[in-house]
């Protein structure tokens, strides 16, 4: 699936290249637009396959490439995509109802939305303290850059992909808890 993920990012910015930026944003680029408009709702989801060059696109498919392996590992194909497809979902959303005059693309959401899964991994029980150091320095680094630092870089949307990733952490966790409570009452 992160293989698949990285692939067709790879497509899209190639047919960015040879569209002359046409297909990004168009079809992975998303911004506020007519909810009567088809194509509002493939970038609603497609934005984050689209990036805004090869050094965006490299920054985010070397972390995605790193961190999404082993977590599909643990939680498997479907649930992790099912993560991205509410992430991509979220951020979207809120781009378009917070930030109506600008566009989002690119897969930062969904990298720091697999780092903060990541740091939930490999516990039983309470909140790791490997999870809440890589939150407050992720979640502190970017609200640092919200307020001194002014690029085009949408750590805001950074932050809610953090935060999906909690939240698929969490519930995934509680769903696999309550399944072994199940069949344990059943032996």
């Amino acid at each position: 699936m992160i293989l698949t993920f990285f692939l067709l990012s790879l497509l899209v910015l190639f047919l960015d290249q040879w569209t002359g930026g046409w297909t990004t944003m168009h079809l992975f680029c998303v911004y506020r637009s007519s909810l009567k408009d088809p194509l509002f709702y493939i970038r609603l989801f497609g934005h984050v396959l689209g990036h805004a060059g090869w050094e965006h696109f490299l920054n985010n498919m070397l972390l995605l490439l790193v961190v999404g392996p082993p977590m599909e590992e643990k939680y498997g194909s479907i649930p992790l995509l099912k993560g991205i497809v509410l992430t991509a979902l979220v951020t979207g959303v809120l781009q378009c109802v917070l930030f109506p005059r600008t566009g989002l693309l690119g897969a930062s959401g969904i990298v720091f939305m697999l780092i903060m899964l990541s740091s939930l991994a490999g516990f039983s029980g309470g909140i790791p303290v490997t999870m809440l150091l890589v939150a407050a320095l992720y979640f502190g680094q970017q609200v640092y850059d919200i307020i001194l630092v002014h690029d085009n870089v949408a750590n805001f949307m950074h932050i809610v992909g953090g935060l999906c990733g909690l939240v698929f952490g969490f519930t995934i966790r509680r769903g696999r808890r309550s399944e072994e409570r199940r069949v344990g009452k059943e032996c």
